[in-house]
């Protein structure tokens, strides 16, 4: 591979502009010298040595990604509609403004501490953690962070975090519900943690607004391993016999109950309504089409790596707690039972 010395020298100029050219610091090399360069640049095929460049800058250009994620609920996390949408739009955002993104998904914190702690990165950005978990993480790594969908106890304020109103979108979805006469609804998640958390409470606030008592059978826990998951199936058609809808937390578990459902001789809407929270690309696809909470997850990618990259060059970052908003989107799986 070519090198700026030998372009340098087989020109009769200085590495320094050649260095120029190749960058478009043109404004005081000749038009002769730029197209000598950029012909032997071409014929040569020179690719730039970012190693070495980036070395003399002190900076790898690289930003890390990790992800604590729950084995038996990610086999393969990336697989997963919402967590693919998040990572590629901050490698775009990412490689657009001349970064590269380094990943890593444990379940195991001290796993994960351990092997970005070795990254030679320019900062990190973490998903997925805890209060406590990010707290640890701040404590071990000495690198700009920025978390996305992590919660927070409402003293620790020290941290850059890009969330979502989870509370609001499912306070919405659930009056929504109440709203079009239903007012047995069950809830279906996988725990009650972080945002599953909040759109539980969303739920119950909107639920007691109505004057509708919450009873802790209407919380389903659906089990999301593989093994495990069939016989979880099994006990929700049996628990949808005692409601006219279900709130499920993510579009992903909404569209699997539907497809089970309608598989086991039940009619969405006309037997029992359906609504999730996401709008990924199942809601729209899916038939009859689901009544969805709206999120923009690109968006979110975007807005982090922004911050990221704001701390990495040494800026100031006014506002450290960003909630977007959420917006309910009407299909079709859900049942008017009266006007």
């Amino acid at each position: 591979m070519i090198t700026i010395k030998e372009i340098a020298d087989m020109l009769g100029i200085s590495t320094t502009t050649v260095n120029n050219v190749i960058h478009g610091k043109t404004g005081q090399v000749s038009q002769k010298t730029i197209e000598k360069v950029q012909k032997l640049i071409e014929e040569y095929e020179y690719v730039p040595n970012m190693n070495a460049r980036n070395l003399a800058q002190n900076k790898s250009k690289i930003i890390g990604f990790a992800m604590k994620a729950k084995s038996d609920k990610y086999e393969n996390a990336l697989k997963d509609t919402f967590i693919g949408e998040l990572v590629g739009a901050v490698e775009k955002s990412l490689r657009i403004s001349g970064y590269f993104l380094m990943i890593y998904i444990s379940e195991d914190l001290k796993q994960i501490i351990n092997y970005v702690s070795t990254w030679n990165v320019d900062g990190l950005i973490l998903f997925g953690m805890t209060g406590d978990d990010c707290i640890l993480f701040k404590s071990k790594i000495n690198k700009p962070m920025v978390f996305i969908d992590c919660y927070f106890s409402e003293e620790v304020n020290e941290y850059i975090n890009v969330g979502l109103n989870d509370l609001q979108g499912a306070y919405d979805i659930t009056k929504y519900l109440l709203d079009c006469g239903h007012s047995r609804i069950g809830f279906v998640a996988d725990n009650c943690l972080g945002g599953d958390k909040e759109r539980f409470l969303g739920y119950k606030q909107a639920l007691r607004e109505q004057g509708v008592t919450y009873k802790d059978k209407d919380f389903f826990l659906i089990t999301p391993g593989e093994k495990e998951l069939d016989a979880c199936l099994r006990d929700l058609l049996e628990y949808t016999k005692g409601y006219t809808a279900l709130f499920c937390v993510s579009d992903t578990y909404a569209v699997l109950i539907m497809n089970y459902l309608r598989d086991h001789g039940k009619r969405i809407p006309e037997d029992i309504s359906i609504a999730g929270f996401d709008d990924n690309a199942y809601a729209r696809i899916v038939r009859p089409s689901l009544t969805t909470i709206h999120q923009d997850v690109t968006l979110k990618g975007e807005i982090a790596v922004e911050k990221i990259l704001k701390l990495v060059t040494g800026e100031e970052i006014e506002e450290r707690l960003i909630i977007l908003p959420t917006k309910l989107v009407v299909r079709q799986s859900v049942k008017m039972l009266k006007k």
